[in-house]
């Protein structure tokens, strides 16, 4: 039996001008209740054990959670464990005191920002702010990644035995400090990156590669230590990640990702680790000293030389960190630091040979058996440039996935010196003339003398920079990009040469009486010559597409 209803007036009127196609009409079930509407949470969230799963969100697969982005980047490691070929420091202890570079540069903080975005995905969460996991799935997925990233870490450290720069253990390769902090911001990078803000990969994936850097400059870490680090510390959160996917299924989820994959034409920005080859210079030729010694000194005998100082180099290795931010689809402005380390042919040779004149000095009967030890000890076999640039960026997008990227940079250049340090133990020397004739001969004080041997610098410099790149829009808010970047300098290289530096410390009474002859034994050989310098770097960076 149908019911009849009587159309109320007051509401008839009102909706008497209105479309009826345009109201929507709930739909009505008989017999269940209607869920709640969603309510975020709010304020602390201490519950640290309790489970909760927002309606909506769709359970992730194990694949879903692999981009596989970390093998890769492990791989470049791999490939930059050449480096090692060209450090050898003190031909008779190869292990002892390695630098990537001679600035003396230390830091403890990289000991605590390794665990900086860690740090924050807890704090957020502690603060309300929903991520993608609940406190129990979010303890399980990071337990499980810090599980597989020592794992990995220390089963190649103890199986490989690689020794630091710094020759103190052989535990070097991969850094542990590295992987913690890329597996600290990938979980960052999960939990809040994909599902509320990219700029929480951003910094992130930024503090977890300055740590990176720290562990290099620190002389804890090689290059290619550093970048098998990160790859095992990303591939070994989404490892982690993955498999509590399969644990927890669809329970405990609070957030889905917000996109699949970046689209170029819409998300241009970006911050990138990047890896290359240098190419360009291969020779540096300075003009020969000049020696400057008194004619009353040298009594007519030639002691200077036509031939100039010829340093040949080898293909450099790059790393650097690269971001921009764009306006629009197509330009933008960012900036790019960058080491770029030429390995040097032939310096160990050049010790070898300065050691053996000075060993050969010491054959004389008046003074043999006065030298102790004489080691001639080479710091660092390659030039190492440091680079900061800024400029204007331009993307072209191809698709959604694809695009043409060029740029337009100035910055500023400085590199560091490479150096062969001297060191004399034994018999001090003292002088005695007589009959118009100077010998020397030993006493009974021992010293130990250092003093620099020969050192090659070049002045800080502007440089400008363009390039041209493709990108790939991958997963998970990565992308892949390869660039060819070329960049302009114009430096004066100046090379100091001071086997003289010797009797500084090992006769002082000689130095002092050679300064009656006008002749400064204190100061060394100069060389100096300006050069431009046309680099080019071929590589491929892991970026965070934002």
């Amino acid at each position: 039996m149908m019911m009849a209803i009587e159309p109320v007036d007051t509401v008839s009127q009102q909706v008497s001008a209105v479309d009826s196609s345009q109201i929507a009409i709930p739909e009505l079930t008989v017999g269940v209740t209607a869920p709640l509407p969603y309510e975020p949470h709010h304020g602390f969230d201490i519950n640290f054990f309790k489970s909760r799963t927002n309606p909506n969100t769709q359970p992730y697969t194990f694949l879903q959670d692999q981009t596989w982005v970390g093998l890769p980047v492990f791989a470049a490691g791999l490939l930059a464990k050449a480096e090692k070929q060209g450090f050898r420091q003190n031909y008779k202890n190869p292990n002892a005191n390695i630098r990537l570079i001679k600035y003396n540069f230390h830091t403890e903080i990289d000991n605590y920002t390794q665990y900086v975005p860690l740090a924050l995905s807890i704090g957020l969460h502690m603060g309300g702010v929903e991520g993608r996991s609940d406190w129990p799935r979010y303890w399980a997925s990071a337990a499980a990644s810090a599980a597989i990233m020592a794992g990995f870490v220390n089963g190649i450290k103890y199986t490989t035995s690689e020794m630091r720069p710094d020759g103190s253990t052989r535990n070097s390769w991969p850094s542990g400090h590295t992987a913690t902090a890329f597996m600290a911001a990938t979980i960052l990078h999960k939990e809040y990156g994909l599902t509320r803000s990219p700029w929480y990969s951003v910094g992130a994936y930024t503090l977890a590669t300055a740590t990176g850097v720290m562990r290099v400059l620190n002389n804890r870490h090689w290059v290619s230590d550093v970048l098998s680090g990160a790859g095992i510390g990303i591939l070994s959160t989404e490892l982690g990640y993955g498999l509590m996917d399969l644990l927890f299924k669809n329970r405990g989820l609070l957030r889905n990702d917000m996109i699949s994959y970046p689209d170029l034409r819409a998300t241009p920005s970006f911050f990138a680790i990047e890896m290359g080859m240098g190419l360009g210079n291969r020779n540096l030729v300075l003009p020969p000293f000049q020696y400057n010694i008194p004619d009353l000194v040298t009594e007519g005998e030639d002691f200077s030389t036509d031939e100039p100082l010829h340093l040949k180099f080898r293909a450099a290795t790059v790393v650097g960190a690269e971001g921009a931010w764009f306006f629009n689809p197509y330009i933008g402005i960012g900036g790019r630091l960058r080491v770029k380390a030429t390995p040097i042919d032939g310096w160990s040779l050049l010790a070898n040979q300065e050691q053996n004149d000075i060993e050969q000095f010491f054959q004389d009967p008046l003074i043999s058996g006065a030298a102790q030890n004489i080691v001639l000890t080479v710091e660092s076999h390659h030039l190492t440039e440091f680079a900061a640039d800024a400029g204007i960026y331009f993307n072209l997008p191809l698709s959604s996935r694809f695009a043409l990227g060029s740029k337009l940079l100035v910055g500023h250049s400085a590199m560091d010196d490479i150096n062969i340090q001297a060191t004399y133990t034994g018999k001090q020397l003292a002088i005695n003339v007589s009959d118009d004739d100077l010998k020397l001969l030993p006493t009974d004080k021992t010293i130990e003398y250092e003093w620099d041997y020969i050192d090659i610098g070049a002045t800080n410099s502007m440089k400008f920079g363009t390039g041209i790149s493709l990108t790939y829009a991958y997963k998970n808010a990565f992308t892949w990009r390869i660039f060819c970047d070329y960049d302009y300098s114009r430096k004066t290289f100046t090379a100091t040469y001071h086997p003289l530096g010797l009797f500084e410390g090992l006769s002082p009474d000689l130095v002092d009486f050679m300064a009656i002859f006008d002749w400064d034994m204190k100061q060394p050989f100069v060389s100096s010559a300006q050069k431009s310098l046309h680099q080019w770097v071929l590589g491929g960076a892991l970026c965070v597409s934002f």
